[in-house]
């Protein structure tokens, strides 16, 4: 997360904004001591960002996922 003073935070205002709302919040600083984080209103809390895992049972891999394709790979390379 990128870290601004408080004077380039009022220079480039309108930028920041426009990150912070695309999901890439920015925190302000005040004399190098971080003051306030800045984010989008509908970005998810702390801790509430679930990533891994979020389509467990939404589908399965079959058994021979690994061999899928094997004859035309090896035909693609000359085999």
């Amino acid at each position: 997360m990128e870290s601004v003073n408080m004077h380039e935070a009022k220079t480039r205002l309108s930028q920041l904004v426009a990150q912070a709302a695309k999901g890439e919040g920015f925190i302000i600083a005040k004399a190098g001591k971080p003051v306030v984080r800045v984010t989008a209103i509908d970005s998810p809390e702390k801790g509430q960002q679930k990533r891994i895992g979020f389509m467990a049972g939404e589908f399965t891999v079959p058994d021979d996922f690994d061999r899928m394709g094997q004859e035309e790979i090896a035909e693609m390379f000359g085999g």
